[in-house]
Formats: structure tokens, C-alpha cells, sequence
């Protein structure tokens, strides 16, 4: 498994790198309960990639979960269309760049296909990631207005400010247990979530891994330490929510045999 051909990984690298960069640029500029909400346009992606490139095709019972999931993102998204709701105030291209950011992530998941080994995909493909993210920093820290020479400088004061030592201009409370804690809980889920595929199926994994999206929402919109303001939730958003997780588990949902055939 070790000695399999490296280019796919590369692929595989850059692109989750790119939903990366996408997904952290975005997310800097959305209020918290949005984020998981337009991360499950994944789902959309995955289908139309996995029609176009592999040819697959998908039982009507997936088709009508997936144009739910697409109508709880759109109703979530829309509900920034007024004044005083969520996403009020937020341009456009923000959320945009979120519902981008998992094309990325998509087409990364597509041409893993069913590897011999996920941990090995998954180790090499981070690799890949962590070293396309390194060089991409030129190009994103150019578009957030710091010039290259700059970077350095920058780097040095996000050091300093996770270690929490020396002067920093901005607020690094919590660091460094707080940055630590986020890398312990995100491998921690990662983990437990590759086990269950391992010892169970991808359909168990896959609604596992769905129960967190209300989870989230409801968490992220609490007045949290570091983040006080907390969110309102209007009343479309938590209709898009609610669309948006029928149509998750409608996707993922075992498959009858009359359905399978039709696969």
C-alpha cells in the first residue's frame, strides 16, 4: 500500500489544500452557525463530480435528498437577505467561497475512491495538503493585502501569539490551549470517524457524522467563551436547517435491494 503511485495523492493534496484556504478565507467572515450549514453543499458536489467524471448513478430516494440538502443551504443563505438575520451584513462572495471551498473538498473525496487502506489515503493525502498549504501562502496572504515581504513578520507574530508570549496587537487569549484543544478535538473526531468506517459502514459513519451539523448550529450560536456575541437564529434559517438535515439522512439511508440493483 505504501509503494502505490503518488501522483493521485498530490491531486488529492492540492485539492483539499484549496478547500482549505477557501474554507479558512470564508469562514474568517461568517457568523458561526453558517459555516456547517453551507459545508454541506459537499454532499451536492459529490453527486454531480461523481455523475460527471465516474458515471455513477444515484437511486430517485438520493436525488430528492440531495435537492433538499440544496434547498436548506439556499433557505439558510437567504435568510441574510433582511436586515437583523443572520447572515445581514455579510457580502455575498463570502458564503459563496464556502459552498467553493467544498466543491475542493469534493472532488478530493471523488478520486480517493475506495483506496486499499484510509488511513494510508488519508496520511498521504494530509501530507499533501499540509505542503500545498505552505506554498499557497504567498498567493493568500497577497490576497488579504499582506505583501510577501510581510509574510515572514506575520508568521513570526502567529507564532508568538499561539504560544502566547511576547507583545501581540491582537487578543490571543486562550492560547495556547485553545488552538491545542481545536487540533486534539478535530483529530479526535477524524479518528473516531475512520474507526467507524472500519468497523461498521460508511451509511453509519455518514448519519454519525450528520447528527453534528444541528449540533453545531445550535452550539455556535451560544455566547461562548472567545466568542461572547454569540448568533440569532432566524426563523428560515432553522427551517433551512431543518430541510438541509432531512435531506442528509434521506441520502443516507440504507439502500433496499429493488434500489441497489438500480446502482
Amino acid at each position: 500500500m505504501l509503494a502505490l503511485p503518488k501522483i493521485r495523492f498530490a491531486v488529492i493534496g492540492l485539492l483539499e489544500a484549496l478547500g482549505v484556504a477557501a474554507g479558512m478565507s470564508a469562514g474568517a467572515m461568517l457568523p458561526g452557525p453558517a459555516i456547517p450549514i453551507l459545508s454541506q453543499s459537499f454532499l451536492v458536489w459529490q453527486l454531480i463530480f461523481s455523475v460527471l467524471l465516474l458515471g455513477k448513478t444515484y437511486s430517485l430516494r438520493q436525488i430528492i435528498g440531495c435537492l433538499l440538502v440544496t434547498s436548506g443551504v439556499i433557505l439558510a443563505v437567504a435568510s441574510g437577505a433582511n436586515d437583523g438575520h443572520l447572515l445581514s451584513g455579510v457580502k455575498l462572495i463570502w458564503p459563496l467561497l464556502m459552498v467553493i471551498s467544498s466543491a475542493f473538498q469534493a472532488g478530493a473525496s471523488i478520486l480517493k475512491g475506495k483506496r486499499p487502506d484510509i488511513f494510508v489515503v488519508n496520511s498521504f493525502g494530509s501530507g499533501f495538503q499540509a505542503l500545498f498549504v505552505f506554498l499557497l501562502l504567498p498567493l493568500l496572504s497577497n490576497l488579504r493585502g499582506i505583501k510577501l515581504a510581510e509574510l515572514s513578520g506575520h508568521l513570526n507574530g502567529g507564532a508568538e501569539c499561539f504560544l502566547n508570549v511576547g507583545e501581540s496587537p491582537i487578543d490571543c487569549g486562550g492560547a495556547p490551549f485553545l488552538p491545542l484543544l481545536f487540533i486534539f478535538v478535530n483529530m479526535a473526531f477524524n479518528i473516531s470517524l475512520l474507526n467507524l468506517v472500519k468497523m461498521s459502514s460508511a451509511v453509519v459513519a455518514s448519519l454519525t457524522a450528520t447528527s453534528a451539523v444541528p449540533i453545531s448550529i445550535y452550539i455556535l450560536s451560544l455566547p461562548l467563551p472567545y466568542i461572547p456575541q454569540g448568533a440569532g437564529l432566524s426563523a428560515s434559517f432553522i427551517l433551512g436547517g431543518m430541510v438541509l438535515l432531512t435531506g442528509l439522512i434521506l441520502y443516507n439511508l440504507p439502500q433496499s435491494s429493488k434500489e441497489s440493483k438500480t446502482d
